[in-house]
């Protein structure tokens, strides 16, 4: 797979990156020995770009740590093959239900990067994320005690994610962001109204998360029931009325795969390729086969009709995001 440059601060990835959540939580039943034959697989294919965060844990829930020992397990002897994320912020589920836990003061930053670092069995963590904003602390703050990270040879390069404009300019007045990590998709847009210009005029770099819409732009969700330690059970885009709603959205990707010969999570994911060589989707996946389905997407180019056909789907959603 290509490597590109992702943001201007000199940080090289492939094209496509894998998201490795869903190996340890929140999609169903999850497999180690079948996650490590994903990781190793997304290596051959020239996949080296890693995604895990320190909150992702134990099938179905936020616990601590659960994902990035696994990653540490599977690929510290294979160290200088990958690029590695990782994200400190997010504490757990809110005791509410609704919403994360958050909090990132600069002491609590500092601590778990040592954390996440023994945990992956590394020396080093390639870009970390603040994962969500602390709103009690500035994130001039925040960002500053990553700074200190990188300056102290921890971590390489910084990201933020699901951040706004303003917060991003704030950030990167501190320190050089490389990466800005967002939800975007064919069915979720919100980015482009004011974050993805400004981290274009920043040079940051696009890392989008789901960008097969959490599953369902694969085609192959509706009619599905959700087992409890799947998160869509209770999104609201995945309400057996939204689902029933959004099949209109699936229904144009799936006819355009069909005329291209390929398969609609392919479709969608060269959508978001199509958006910018400075957008770089973190499709996640824990089985080899869909790996490689993600993977041949990189090299799909749709046309300009396919894309008039896409580009309005957004604007036909039932359901917010969480």
């Amino acid at each position: 797979m290509q490597q590109v440059k992702l943001g201007s601060q000199g940080l090289t990835v492939s094209a496509q990156g894998l998201g490795c959540m869903g190996m340890s939580q929140s999609y169903g039943h999850a497999d180690d020995s079948v996650s490590i034959a994903t990781l190793e697989r997304a290596l051959e294919l020239g996949v080296n770009f890693f995604d895990t965060a320190d909150v992702y844990g134990e099938r179905g829930v936020y616990g601590f740590g659960a994902n990035e020992k696994l990653l540490g397990h599977a690929l510290h002897r294979r160290r200088d093959e990958i690029v590695l994320a990782t994200k400190c912020g997010i504490h757990g589920i809110h005791p509410s239900g609704r919403g994360f836990q958050v909090g990132a003061s600069p002491e609590y930053v500092k601590r778990a990067c040592e954390d996440s670092l023994e945990r992956l069995r590394t020396d080093r963590i390639d870009l970390y994320y603040l994962h969500r904003v602390d709103p009690e602390t500035p994130i001039e703050e925040t960002v500053g005690a990553m700074a200190e990270l990188v300056r102290e040879g921890k971590v390489r390069h910084l990201g933020l994610s699901e951040v706004t404009a303003e917060q991003l300019e704030k950030a990167h007045a501190v320190h050089p962001i490389s990466a800005l990590q967002s939800e975007y998709s064919l069915w979720t847009r919100g980015i482009e109204e004011s974050v993805l210009p400004a981290a274009r005029r920043l040079g940051v770099g696009i890392v989008p998360f789901s960008p097969l819409g959490r599953g369902f732009l694969t085609g192959t969700v509706a009619g599905a029931e959700f087992t409890d330690d799947d998160m869509r059970r209770t999104n609201p885009r995945f309400s057996h009325e939204a689902i029933a709603a959004n099949q209109a959205i699936v229904e144009v990707v799936k006819e355009i795969a069909a005329e291209r010969g390929v398969r609609p999570g392919q479709i969608a994911l060269a959508w978001v390729h199509s958006r910018g060589a400075d957008v770089v989707p973190i499709p996640g996946t824990k089985r080899p086969a869909y790996l490689e389905q993600n993977a041949a997407a990189a090299e799909l180019q749709l046309t300009p009709s396919e894309r008039e056909r896409l580009d309005p789907l957004a604007a036909q959603v039932t359901g917010s995001r969480y």
